[in-house]
């Protein structure tokens, strides 16, 4: 199956290495310095573009975190739309560091994930100049991304937004009890420039 120009473009947008230290400098109350690597990994090939991320802050690069699994495709439901699926490692400690060392991805399969049924975005695309794009990415209204690790239920909000050189992720952790957010963009989103291409 050939893949939609749109879907590529996605993938090339979000594929890379990013920080924030602009904002960090800027902001450094609200928003620690973090770098992104976020890598293509060759998983699902029949219909999608799949990428490995992870991120670490940037005085201890050696303790890498959050690593996560996104699947880009068209939308399943016929409408030519664009969505993202998240994933999780069945055993992260096996992958911490393939954001530097991308030869720990290279037995990645899927057997080795666990799906996360409602961590699933819905993204819209918008033209920014004749040759660039922004795609704009969020949780379908409704949708609840909670999941179990390490024998705690978690809760996330997701969503993200891309162009050629900049990233912005509005992910964070919300408290189940309360649903105020916890930790990630509580006050806005982190805003990552891309220094790397991948």
């Amino acid at each position: 199956m050939s893949l939609s120009p749109q879907l590529i473009t996605l993938g090339h947008y979000l594929a890379g290495e990013f920080d924030n230290r602009e904002q960090a400098i800027a902001e450094p109350i609200w928003y620690v310095h973090l770098r992104l690597w976020q890598r293509i990994v060759p998983l699902f090939l029949e219909d999608s573009i799949t990428l490995f991320a992870e991120q670490a802050n940037i005085v201890k690069l050696d303790q890498p975190y959050r690593q996560r699994i996104m699947r880009l495709r068209v939308s399943p439901h016929g409408d030519n739309s664009l969505q993202v699926q998240y994933y999780m490692p069945k055993n992260p400690d096996a992958l911490r560091g393939a954001g530097s060392n991308p030869a720990l991805l290279h037995h990645l399969s899927p057997d080795a994930l666990d799906l996360l049924p409602g961590c699933i975005l819905s993204v819209t695309q918008s033209t920014v100049t004749p040759k660039e794009y922004k795609f704009v990415a969020s949780q379908p209204t409704g949708s609840l991304c909670r999941f179990t690790y390490l024998g705690n239920t978690i809760q996330v909000s997701l969503g993200f937004e891309v162009t050629a050189n900049q990233f912005l992720s509005y992910d964070k952790g919300i408290d189940s009890e309360t649903g105020k957010a916890t930790w990630g963009a509580v006050t806005g989103p982190y805003r990552y420039t891309k220094r790397l291409e991948y």
